[in-house]
Order: C-alpha cells, then sequence, then structure tokens
C-alpha cells in the first residue's frame, strides 16, 4: 500500500510513446510516476486521497481529457491538473482553464517547462492539503468545547467584553473568565486576533 502523503505524478494519454518519454523524463527528477493509456483506466486506478497531479492529454479516444476532466469532482479526485495537447487552440485551453486546468501546454513542450509546472502543481496541492490539515484540527479543538465555551467564543469573536457576555448569559463575570481561559486553552489562541482568524477559518464569523 502507497503512501499517499508520497505525491505520484500520474500520465494519461493514449500515445504509448508520449507516455515512456513522459515518465522517463519525470522519473529522471527524482519522480514518482503511473502512466495510463486512458481516463477510464486512471479512475480504475487511482487511490482515494492521493497526493500528487494529473497530466493528461486533451485528446483521446473514448473519453477526451476535456470530458475526464470534468469528471474528477464527481470522483472526488481533488489533485491539479496540467492539460497536454499536439492540436491546441485556444478554445481548447479557455474550456480546460474554465473547468479547472492549472495550465495548457502544447506538444511538442519544452520539457524543463513541463517540470517547472509539475513541481508548481504538486506544490499546490501540498498547500491545499497542509491547508485542510489545519481546518481539520482547528474543527476538531472546536468540537471539543463545551455548550457555555462555545457560547463564550461567539460572542468574544464578535468583540463583546466579559460584562456584555456574562449579561447575555446571565452568569457572572468570573464565571465568563473562566469559560473564556478554557476556551483559549482549547481552542490553543494566545490572542483575540488568533481566535478571530481561527473563527473566520471555520466559517464561524457571520454564522451567529
Amino acid at each position: 500500500m502507497s503512501d499517499s502523503s508520497q505525491p505520484i505524478v500520474y500520465v494519461v494519454d493514449d500515445d504509448a510513446d508520449v507516455r515512456d518519454s513522459l515518465q522517463w523524463l519525470l522519473e529522471s527528477v527524482g519522480l514518482r510516476v503511473q502512466s495510463f493509456g486512458t481516463a477510464q483506466a486512471f479512475f480504475d486506478g487511482y487511490p482515494a486521497g492521493q497526493s500528487g497531479c494529473l497530466v493528461m492529454d486533451v485528446r483521446m479516444p473514448g473519453l477526451s481529457g476535456l470530458s475526464a476532466q470534468t469528471k474528477l469532482a464527481e470522483l472526488a479526485i481533488d489533485i491539479p491538473v496540467i492539460m497536454i495537447s499536439a492540436h491546441g487552440n485556444v478554445d481548447m485551453a479557455v474550456t480546460a482553464m474554465t473547468q479547472g486546468a492549472l495550465t495548457f501546454i502544447e506538444k511538442p513542450f519544452n520539457d524543463q517547462l513541463l517540470l517547472d509546472q509539475v513541481q508548481a502543481a504538486l506544490q499546490r496541492d501540498q498547500q491545499r492539503r497542509q491547508g485542510l490539515a489545519r481546518k481539520q484540527q482547528l474543527q476538531q479543538r472546536y468540537d471539543s468545547l463545551t455548550k457555555r465555551e462555545k457560547q463564550v467564543f461567539e460572542r468574544v469573536v464578535q468583540g463583546l467584553t466579559n460584562n456584555e457576555i456574562a449579561d447575555q448569559l446571565a452568569i457572572n463575570r468570573k464565571t465568563v473568565e473562566g469559560h473564556r481561559a478554557h476556551m483559549m486553552n482549547k481552542m490553543a489562541a494566545e490572542s483575540l486576533p488568533e481566535l478571530i482568524q481561527m473563527a473566520l477559518s471555520l466559517g464561524l464569523v457571520g454564522a451567529y
């Protein structure tokens, strides 16, 4: 079983010579590569959650690259896409980019250009995954708060003072201070601006 945190560059092209050439080029700089002759073969072989990026030809028999691109979201495959084509045109490029492709490269392409784009795609994928992991960790912290601590949290990020929170919740100020200290500790927030940033990340600001 492969480590999903170790990125794989997926190459999808119906031309075996192109697949072999791309695989050799990418492996020559130490990247892990898997190649497929059809988009469906890629869909069947992609392990859920695997990090990496997709280098895919636009024109292929069966499911074209552009059609396959629209299916990625349906199949919950969320990795950056680089589209390549020997028959590139402006319409194809616009469609590919509109559908979320990172870039569109025409064959024959410059090897270094392709490598640079692949590295940029892998970096973007890593950043997105790190962001998701941070948000998941924040959500777990928030979920660990008691009902009262959540009530204090939402009022603190709204800018209310401890006295105002005490009045709203009909409890005394000392109790508010205790809940606030516990809440800040559980959230691992060292300041009010940091707590507000956490609330923004969680989509909590404006939700109350």
